[in-house]
């Protein structure tokens, strides 16, 4: 079966181990990882800090044209922080956010099941035997998520489109803003103008 994995680690300095122990070794047996990237979660973002894709699925040896790397793509926006409880507000009361995340399910799960300070990777795999890879991550401080391959890719479509229905919202509300803004903007300078005739015409009048 093909999988996403996410395997979230206590311990920065094992997940490097681990993803280069696992970048020599990427075909054993039944196990074959496509892709991976290592993901750490800071101040609730989540920042992508290496990649690697054999081309096996993809055309390049970068993460970035692959499932994985659009996946971690999106949790490392405005999405990914929404999903996390970092920036809730950012979806705008347009977008019902129950609704808007109902199809988001493993999104939502790494984005809040990663804490600040922990680093996950996660990899493409296909797998007829679990154990296999589990049996490369014995010895590391490990909480390991597996979902169908199938319905990641389905999600990331949604995300994606649900992120351009963000940008729009987004984008309105500043419109809405500044034309807030500069309404107020406009009525400070009318009564400072009007306060500076006053001034002159009571100078007159004393003259």
């Amino acid at each position: 079966m093909e999988n996403v994995v996410t395997i979230i680690f206590k311990v920065e300095s094992e997940a490097y181990q681990a993803f280069s122990g696992l970048k020599r070794d990427m075909v054993s047996g039944s196990c074959v990882i496509s892709q991976m990237e290592l993901v750490k979660k800071e101040h609730g973002r989540i920042i992508s800090c290496e990649g690697y894709d054999t081309g096996i699925t993809t055309t390049d040896d970068t993460s970035r044209g692959g499932i994985i790397g659009m996946f971690t793509g999106l949790l490392a926006g405005p999405l990914g922080m929404l999903l996390g409880g970092a920036v809730g507000f950012l979806i705008g009361s347009a977008i019902d956010t129950e609704d808007a995340v109902k199809n988001l399910s493993m999104m939502e799960q790494v984005s809040q099941k990663l804490s600040d300070g922990e680093t996950a990777l996660i990899a493409l795999v296909m797998e007829e035997d679990y154990n296999v890879l589990d049996a490369k991550l014995q010895g590391f401080q490990t909480d390991i998520i597996r979902h169908d391959a199938a319905l990641v890719a389905q999600e990331i479509e949604d995300a994606r489109e649900l992120q351009i229905e963000m940008e729009k919202e987004a984008r309105r509300k500043m419109r809405e803003k500044s034309r807030m803004e500069r309404r107020q903007d406009i009525e400070e300078k009318r009564l400072k103008i009007k306060a500076d005739f006053e001034k002159f015409k009571n100078k007159l009048n004393r003259t």
